[in-house]
């Protein structure tokens, strides 16, 4: 749960490291492990990380991180299951990586090797943000289904992006005014839908989307996977069989999460899915799973029970 922030500006605002610190430190409580910050020469680029170390915790993994030349920079929040591969990949491709199995450094090299086409090679749950200064574009992306976040503004010639809207806020020129919108869904449906937040101007990044901001500040949008073209037709298939599909699935999903370097542990609510995941994790391991849950006073289910 890595924290990220940063800046681009398109205008006369000068980015400075004192700016993007602030950002940066809004977000503490995500990435107790480290920091660091880098401005490009020019003061238009500035990005921001507070790093959570799940896999290799070495400095040679930490962020912002750049490919062999520095022609591409990159902040990233979650986990890519695959990086092993990827590494293997292009590796064979002529990339020298720095890192032990850093994956991090596997989309680095995957984007200098593929462009923005290397997010149909991740496997994982990302938002990313990567300076190319080859072409000096920012680009902002969201992983499928939009498990990490990413939040964003166009202000006073800029644009600022974080892994909260609290980091937006830490800009004193952010606008502060409430979305009549949003505040109309939150008090309908108790969310509000991407691309929309409680605060006027600073938007969700939708999932599976990425978003491309040159450095004159023209934008590009699109979206790169969905879920309906996804869909395999199913035929001639027993009931039997597709349960066996749909179990070797999960345990295929469950050991790829287990892919860490520190500790790794389990919730449990009481339901079936998280029972159905804490099973499949103890296949194989030769020690006990940790498990943890939370509890409240009214907790369900005695207290609907109760009520009646």
């Amino acid at each position: 749960m890595c924290g990220i922030a940063g800046v681009l500006s398109f205008g006369s605002f000068e980015v400075t490291p004192e700016y993007v610190t602030r950002l940066r430190e809004t977000l503490v409580h995500r990435g107790p492990d480290g920091a660091d910050t880098w401005v490009s020469d020019d003061r238009r680029v500035g990005l921001g990380v507070r790093r959570l170390a799940i896999i290799d915790l070495s400095d040679a993994a930490m962020q912002p991180m750049a490919n062999e030349d520095g022609s591409v920079r990159l902040l990233f929040n979650g986990a890519i299951y695959n990086h092993a591969d990827l590494r293997v990949e292009l590796e064979a491709a002529g990339h020298r990586f720095r890192s032990d199995h850093s994956d991090t450094e596997a989309i680095v090299h995957a984007f200098e090797e593929w462009g923005i086409e290397c997010v149909h090679r991740l496997r994982g749950m990302f938002a990313l943000a990567i300076w190319d200064g080859r072409s000096r574009e920012l680009w902002l992306v969201r992983d499928r289904v939009g498990v990490k976040p990413l939040y964003y503004s166009f202000h006073h010639d800029r644009l600022v992006f974080g892994s909260e809207v609290k980091a937006l806020l830490a800009d004193p020129e952010q606008p502060r005014r409430v979305d009549e919108e949003a505040l109309y869904h939150y008090l309908s449906f108790l969310t509000t839908p991407a691309p929309l937040t409680l605060f006027a101007g600073i938007r969700k990044l939708p999932a599976a989307t990425w978003l491309r901001v040159a450095a004159d500040g023209t934008t590009a949008e699109g979206r790169y996977w969905d879920p309906l073209d996804a869909r395999e037709q199913l035929t001639g298939e027993s009931d039997e069989e597709l349960a066996a599909r749909i179990l070797d699935e999960l345990r295929t999903s469950v050991r790829l999460r287990k892919v860490s370097d520190v500790p790794v542990g389990i919730f449990l609510s009481g339901g079936l899915d998280s029972s159905t995941n804490a099973v499949l994790f103890a296949d194989g391991e030769e020690r006990p799973v940790q498990t943890f849950s939370i509890g409240y006073d009214d907790d369900y289910p005695s207290y609907p029970n109760e009520l009646e």
